[in-house]
C-alpha cells in the first residue's frame, strides 16, 4: 500500500515506514510524530472544515486533534486499521464536543472560499455543468453522517475499510451511507 501525496506533504513509501514512525512516536520521538502530523494534517483539517465552516475554528480543532493524538499516542494499538482511521475518530469526536459546548450556527458566507473552490472539484466526479458553489451548498445540506462519508471517500480518498474504521461502522454500512449520500446530493443539486 502506498500512501497518497495529494496534499504535497511528506508521504510514506510503505506501511512499514508509517509503522516505524508510529512506534518511534509512541516511544516519545517528537520528530516521528511531526512527520505523521505533516502527512495527515491537511486531510484532518479539510474534514473538520466541512463540519465547522470557519477556517479559524477548523485550524483550532485540528490543532486540538493532533494535541490529543500526541498525548494519547502511547495508548495507540494497531488493530488492522490505518493510523488515519484513529486520527479521523479523534477528529470526529472533537467536532462533536465542539458542537456540544458551542451550539453555534455558522454562516455559509464565512466559509473559506479558497477551500470551496478547489478540492471539491478535483475529487468529486460530478457532471461538468454543476458549479462548485452548488455542490458545496448541497454538501452542507446533507446529514452529518453523509457529509463524513462523502468527505472521507471522495475528498480525502479513503478506502471503504479506512472510512468504516474512522466512523466505527461496518464496511457494508459505509457503502450504504455512500450510496444514499450520493443520491441525496444529486437530488439536492438537481432540484
Amino acid at each position: 500500500m502506498i500512501f497518497r501525496n495529494q496534499d504535497n506533504v511528506s508521504s510514506f513509501s510503505s506501511v512499514d515506514g508509517e509503522e516505524k514512525l508510529i512506534k518511534d512516536a509512541i516511544l516519545g520521538e517528537a520528530s516521528a510524530f511531526g512527520r505523521l502530523y505533516d502527512c495527515y494534517q491537511p486531510r484532518i483539517y479539510r474534514f473538520i472544515l466541512v463540519k465547522v465552516d470557519r477556517s479559524e475554528e477548523a485550524e483550532d480543532l485540528t490543532h486540538q486533534v493532533f494535541l490529543k493524538a500526541w498525548q494519547n499516542i502511547a495508548d495507540y494499538k494497531h488493530r488492522g486499521f490505518p493510523f488515519s482511521s484513529w486520527l479521523y475518530r479523534i477528529a470526529r469526536n472533537q467536532v462533536i464536543d465542539y458542537y456540544r459546548t458551542k451550539k453555534a450556527e455558522t454562516d455559509l458566507e464565512q466559509v473559506d472560499k479558497e477551500f470551496s473552490a478547489g478540492p471539491a472539484a478535483a475529487y468529486l466526479k460530478f457532471e461538468k455543468n454543476w458549479d462548485l458553489e452548488r455542490v458545496w451548498k448541497a454538501l452542507k445540506q446533507l446529514e452529518p453522517a453523509h457529509q463524513e462519508v462523502i468527505v472521507m471517500r471522495f475528498i480525502d480518498d479513503l478506502s471503504i475499510k479506512e472510512t468504516a474504521a474512522a466512523i466505527q461502522k461496518s464496511q457494508g454500512a459505509v457503502k450504504l451511507l455512500q450510496f444514499r449520500a450520493l443520491n441525496k446530493l444529486r437530488e439536492i443539486i438537481n432540484s
